[in-house]
């Protein structure tokens, strides 16, 4: 395994800074964003359940990580979550909804990083914050790039019902949505 599926020991754990608190009973916005394998989304009108995780950004095999990535807290994890979500997609699916990534890395850059990691969901950029801004969602800089912080959110019927925040570690963040799938 490479350095971005595994997590070091000694990761700073991030704290619930009441960033998200807000989420709860928000509407989404009526945006259409661009996803990983053509096309676009718009998380206001889903029909069914919809998991959304947001990340800073996926590493690249080969190319260092930001200065400092290690030591911020709740940075480092976005390969093992996108890889955890993958391995329960179809456990998420069947009760009852669907999973999207978020981050705001372009579209092309996703799609490499969707393809290298067999994600069997879409990946949503929002490279022009439009919904990061509207849901006045968590940021923090990182080599001069905004970045947004870890997050997942249920929504349903155009609305948020759940939030996870801090997520710590990444890879742990399916288990928290399917516990909240099966409680609704």
């Amino acid at each position: 395994m490479s350095s971005y599926e595994t997590l070091p020991d000694n990761l700073p754990t991030p704290v619930d800074d009441g960033a998200c608190a807000h989420l709860v009973g928000m509407s989404l916005p009526d945006l259409d964003l661009p996803t990983t394998g053509g096309g676009s989304v718009n998380l206001s009108k889903l029909p069914r359940k919809t998991v959304v995780y947001c990340y800073p950004m996926t590493g690249v095999p080969g190319v260092a990580l930001p200065d400092g990535w290690d030591e911020i807290p709740g940075a480092r994890g976005c390969t093992p979550q996108s890889c955890s979500f993958r391995d329960h997609n179809a456990e998420i699916n069947a009760l009852g909804a669907d999973v999207f990534g978020l981050s705001t890395q372009d579209t092309a850059y996703q799609e490499e990083m969707a393809e290298r990691l067999h994600l069997p969901f879409p990946v949503i950029s929002d490279d022009g914050f439009a919904l990061i801004e509207a849901l006045n969602l968590p940021t923090f800089e990182a080599d001069g790039k905004r970045l947004t912080k870890r997050v997942t959110f249920i929504i349903d019927a155009g609305k948020i019902t759940a939030v996870h925040y801090p997520v710590f570690p990444s890879h742990s963040d399916p288990e928290w949505v399917m516990a909240q799938l099966k409680e609704a």
